[in-house]
C-alpha cells in the first residue's frame, strides 16, 4: 500500500521560451504550496521531484510541456454565443471580461476552466488550454514539510474532493461545531471554517 505524505513546497514557477524566463507564479514562504502525494492534487512530474526530498532540501528543476500541462491545443479555443452569458436578459459584464477565468458546463454537467479571449456584440471567444499549456517550465524552491500525512488529513481531503466537507465545520448544518458536519453541504455559509 502507498504511503501518502503531506508536502509542503515553497517555490517559483518560470516558463523558458528562447532563452528568457517568465516568472509565472510564487509561493511565500509562509504560506507554501500544501498537498497530500498520491491524490493527483498537483502536477504530478512536481509531486515526483519532491517527494523523496527531506524537509530543507532545495529543488531546481525543469518540466518540458509533456511532463508538466501538456501542448496548447488551438482547438481548446471556442467561440460561444453572448446569450450564453446573459442573466435576467442582461450581459454579464462584471465577470465575462478578456483575461477573466469563467467556469463552463459542457453538456454532461461536468464543470471547467476556461480563460476569456476576446467578447464583441455576438460571441465570448474563451480558451480551456491550461494557461501555462505548452510552455516548458522551471521551478525552484525548498522543502518546507515532507513527512506522512495523518489518517485525518487523508480523510478531510477524500471528503473535500468527493463533495464533503471532510470535517471543516463549513457546511450549512453543523453550526460551526466540526465533530457535527456530515452534511455534505461545505462552502454555502454555514459557520465559514472551510479554506
Amino acid at each position: 500500500m502507498m504511503e501518502h505524505k503531506f508536502l509542503a513546497v515553497h517555490y517559483q514557477l518560470h516558463s523558458l521560451k528562447d532563452g528568457e524566463r517568465t516568472l509565472e507564479e510564487q509561493t511565500i514562504r509562509e504560506k507554501p504550496f500544501e498537498f497530500i502525494s498520491g491524490f493527483g492534487v498537483s502536477l504530478e512530474a512536481l509531486e515526483q521531484q519532491v517527494l523523496n526530498l527531506d524537509k530543507g532540501a532545495e529543488f531546481d528543476f525543469t518540466l518540458t510541456p509533456d511532463e508538466a500541462f501538456g501542448d496548447y491545443d488551438p482547438e481548446g479555443v471556442h467561440q460561444l454565443q453572448r446569450e450564453m452569458f446573459c442573466i435576467d436578459g442582461k450581459f454579464d459584464v462584471q465577470n465575462v471580461y478578456p483575461g477573466a477565468v469563467i467556469t463552463l458546463t459542457d453538456g454532461g454537467e461536468r464543470q471547467f476552466l476556461a480563460r476569456v479571449k476576446a467578447v464583441d456584440t455576438k460571441t465570448v471567444t474563451v480558451d480551456t488550454n491550461h494557461p501555462l499549456a505548452g510552455k516548458t517550465l522551471n521551478f525552484t524552491g525548498e522543502v518546507i514539510e515532507n513527512r506522512p500525512a495523518t489518517d485525518d488529513e487523508i480523510n478531510a481531503l477524500i471528503k473535500h474532493m468527493t463533495g464533503g466537507c471532510g470535517g471543516c465545520g463549513g457546511c450549512g448544518g453543523c453550526g460551526g461545531d466540526e465533530g457535527n458536519c456530515d452534511s455534505g453541504n461545505c462552502g454555502d455559509g454555514g459557520c465559514k471554517h472551510c479554506k
